[in-house]
């Protein structure tokens, strides 16, 4: 395996102090997950790391950066000690970033972010090593992992930035030093931390802090706060790639024609008409893939290339990924994964997609609870019920308290079961029929996740 961090080389990022000498292949967070030869890094969150650094060492790690000796863990033992562990895992990560010469692209917004990084490592594929984060790692510790796990050699590097509070972004965008800025949009998500989407893209725009001078920022050009983002790009002296289906939009989409298992994509590129195809179904895919064309385009990736990749390209766990299961029973469903997040755009555009397949059975949604949208909520859920894609529904499940008021507003005809919680879906599972098509979607938080799990273990 190759060496990823040497004793001598996390010392001199980190300023701490190591009396072992070791080599490490990885970097890990995680005793489930470590693999034999990683760097353990002790951090401090819902639990304290130096409870597990026995284990990690006993498991095969390296080392491990601590900030003390853990208690059964002799002094001798390769423990790189540091002040403070999460500011040592920084500290690990800008020193990775400014030993690589290859190209760096940011991804935050509204929605989409995973999405779309995912997209990204799929079209740059073969054209040099691509280093991209793992799940959501995008958060204060996620993306100082990312960049430490980076190697050397990199040539393509797809960071995922979020938050949910405004300042959050800043100092990340800083630490990944992009050549390039991609906003997927700007919707009304985390609204409990602001006072509406103004505010929000002013958050986003925070990317622009850490995109080297002249780099480009990637903006959508269909949303309302365009002018913001702008505003925030020029002022960081970046050049403007746009994309959507404004008349304007550099990558301009033309159409995105949706069948049961794929999305065709057309588009104008400086008066040129495009099209590709991407394995998945969904207008709003379409849209993203626009703007991973725009950044691969802004770091002088094989055009052509990331085209035809893309026609690889699906949707991740949690976020649209589809798959049979044969049930126990002899029941065979289609199952749509959709448990990882929701927000009203995100909801909106999944039940879009369900809405345009064609299946033998019911369509079939069981929504959980939107989370962190502030004062409005209540409204934000009732108001699901407009949509005209939920209202071509066959059955509408529902999960949580904040998914009560859009029960009382769902005719009848459509309207399922309402649970508290998601460990009171049972009965939802029991009613599920031959050829149905199950679509559940929401917050993390809801835990509708587990409903996934469950369908799945009702498999033969």
């Amino acid at each position: 395996m190759s060496v990823l961090w040497t004793k001598d080389q996390a010392v001199a990022a980190t300023g701490g102090t190591c009396a072992a000498d070791w080599q490490a292949s990885g970097v890990s967070i995680d005793t489930r997950s470590l693999q034999k030869g990683d760097l353990f890094v002790a951090l401090t969150d819902a639990r304290d790391g130096h409870d597990f650094v026995a284990q990690a060492l006993e498991k095969g790690a390296a080392a491990a950066l601590v900030s003390r000796i853990p208690d059964g863990v002799s002094a001798d033992a390769p423990l790189l000690i540091v002040d403070d562990v999460l500011q040592g895992l920084e500290a690990m990560g800008v020193a990775a970033r400014a030993r690589i010469s290859g190209k760096v692209i940011g991804v935050t917004g509204s929605v989409g972010k995973t999405g779309t990084k995912e997209m990204l490592r799929t079209a740059l594929k073969g054209q040099g090593r691509v280093h991209a984060a793992q799940n959501s790692y995008n958060n204060h510790w996620g993306v100082p992992l990312t960049l430490a796990r980076m190697p050397q050699d990199t040539e393509f590097a797809v960071i995922e930035i979020g938050m949910n509070h405004a300042g959050e972004i800043k100092p990340l965008a800083r630490m990944a030093d992009l050549d390039v800025a991609l906003i997927t949009n700007v919707a009304p998500v985390h609204l409990a931390a602001f006072s509406g989407v103004e505010e929000i893209a002013l958050a986003k725009a925070e990317i622009f802090e850490g995109l080297k001078r002249g780099g480009t920022a990637v903006l959508n050009a269909d949303i309302d706060t365009l002018a913001i983002l702008q505003d925030a790009a020029e002022n960081a002296g970046a050049q403007i790639v746009t994309f959507g289906g404004a008349k304007n939009a550099n990558f301009r989409l033309l159409g995105a024609y949706v069948s049961d298992d794929a999305t065709k994509v057309v588009f104008d590129l400086a008066g040129q008409k495009i099209d590709y195809r991407l394995a998945a179904p969904g207008a709003h895919l379409a849209m993203n893939s626009l703007a991973v064309l725009a950044a691969c385009d802004a770091v002088g990736a094989d055009f052509n290339r990331c085209l035809a990749n893309l026609a690889t390209w699906t949707t991740p766990a949690g976020r649209g990924k589809r798959e049979t299961v044969q049930m126990q029973d002899g029941i065979t469903i289609e199952l749509i994964d959709e448990g990882f997040n929701a927000n009203p755009t995100s909801m909106a555009a999944a039940l879009d997609v369900l809405a345009q397949l064609h299946t033998k059975g019911r369509k079939v949604v069981i929504l959980g609870d939107m989370l962190e949208l502030g004062k409005t909520e209540k409204d934000l859920h009732k108001a699901l019920a407009d949509l005209a894609s939920l209202k071509k529904m066959d059955v509408i499940h529902l999960v949580g308290p904040l998914m009560k008021g859009l029960y009382a507003a769902l005719p009848k005809a459509n309207r399922g079961l309402w649970v508290k919680n998601a460990d009171q879906t049972a009965q939802i599972i029991e009613l599920i029929k031959p050829h149905d098509i199950v679509m559940v979607k929401g917050s993390k938080g809801s835990k509708v996740s587990k409903i996934v799990d469950a369908i799945r273990k009702t498999s033969a």
